[in-house]
């Protein structure tokens, strides 16, 4: 097993892991083929060959669900990634020669990074029109599983993973708090102890969500009532401002609201948990001219465009940097 392990490099080929990959990501041969344009035998045929070429070591397994990658298919799905991720950086260096105007980034920004991002990101487009940008919104953990996978150049998020290297940078300061509806019985009381929210409906993010997360790290069990599961923090706030629960959220998805007198902060010792935004990318992903461009943009300007909660200032829609 040992001499088929290293002759691995000449005996695969980017057509059998791209078959892999088809099978792994779809849960099928046939819709695998379909995707690949290939007969099913052709793909079964370059899966057999893939996993000869490891040893025998079995590459999927089927479960219910469909065709899932074994721990072995995992590893070969992770090189995968990387050689597209190359392949893809190839491509972009090549159009890229004549410099930062004529490239491609692909950014994500979590969910909740969604109500000020877009705003420094357009700055930049303005700056750099000729710039093609791919915007990928989602929850921390899909951000996170793209980045992982080599999918994104830059990403802006609140608390970045550690399981892999990561450069960053602060972007600045990101506050939590407990909302509730204006006429909530708490609301002009202080520093009100975490007890004093016992019974409490809590309106919370799915899992995968990074203030999900903060919930759990933050308070525990201490907060021992009825709670609600809701998939967005938009639809948090609406939930909340009709009297169905209170909820943490961060302070930067919630300036128009608090402006408008249509939610309250309640002032919970201990808080606000101040966090930090964060600009990040795969250490080892080399950034070309227009990915750097925008990287050294956000890094430079990326906290002018936090949003300003009440005495804070004019919001980031009405700020021209």
């Amino acid at each position: 097993m040992k001499e088929k392990l290293v002759n691995f490099p000449r005996r695969t080929s980017l057509r059998q892991l791209r078959a892999l990959g088809a099978v792994a990501g779809t849960g099928g041969v046939t819709t695998a083929a379909a995707q690949l344009s290939l007969t099913p035998p052709a793909v079964a045929q370059q899966l057999r060959l893939l996993e000869d070429a490891l040893g025998g070591v079995p590459l999927l397994e089927r479960t219910p669900a469909g065709m899932r990658p074994t721990e072995a298919g995992r590893e070969a799905l992770a090189a995968l990634g990387r050689i597209e991720a190359a392949l893809a950086d190839c491509a972009a260096a090549i159009e890229t020669l004549r410099g930062v105007e004529g490239g491609r980034v692909a950014v994500g920004v979590t969910s909740t990074a969604k109500y000020f991002a877009p705003f420094a990101l357009a700055a930049f487009q303005r700056a750099h029109p000729g710039v093609e940008m791919r915007l990928s919104v989602g929850n921390r953990q899909q951000v996170v599983a793209a980045l992982e996978g080599f999918e994104l150049d830059l990403a802006v998020m609140g608390h970045p993973p550690d399981h892999f290297p990561l450069e960053r940078a602060v972007l600045g300061p990101h506050p939590h708090v407990i909302i509730a509806p204006p006429a909530h019985r708490l609301v002009r009381r202080k520093a009100i102890p975490l007890g004093a929210l016992a019974g409490e409906t809590f309106l919370l993010r799915e899992n995968g969500s990074g203030t999900r997360d903060l919930m759990r790290r933050l308070f525990g069990a201490e907060v021992d009532g009825p709670r609600m599961e809701i998939g967005s923090n938009e639809t948090i706030k609406q939930a909340v401002m009709a009297g169905m629960g209170i909820a943490l959220l961060s302070a930067h998805t919630i300036a128009a609201e608090l402006r408008d007198g249509r939610l309250a902060v309640l002032d919970v010792a201990g808080l606000p948990a101040l966090r930090q935004w964060f600009l990040v990318r795969r250490a080892e992903k080399r950034l070309l001219p227009a990915a750097q461009a925008m990287w050294d943009h956000l890094a430079r300007h990326g906290a002018e465009f936090l949003p300003a909660l009440p005495g804070e200032g004019s919001p980031p829609a009405l700020r021209q940097p």
